[in-house]
């Protein structure tokens, strides 16, 4: 059986930490920040974990 490719736009837009969590960027954090909330934006600067059964088939996808 051949080895699986990477999905490389997925692997642009999340990372795996070392124990095994998938994380990525939220949403809605790029640009037009003045009229959101100070609350709102510093929450936007954090990463968000991917919800388990995504972050498996995630893993799957990148080759993990």
């Amino acid at each position: 059986m051949p080895k699986l490719k990477t999905h490389k736009g997925l692997a642009k837009r999340v990372r795996v930490t070392a124990t095994g969590k998938v994380v990525y960027k939220r949403a809605f954090g790029g640009h037009l920040m003045s009229h959101k909330s100070g609350n709102r934006v510093r929450g936007l600067r954090k990463h968000a974990g991917m919800v388990p059964v995504m972050a498996t088939k995630a893993r799957r996808a990148l080759g993990l």
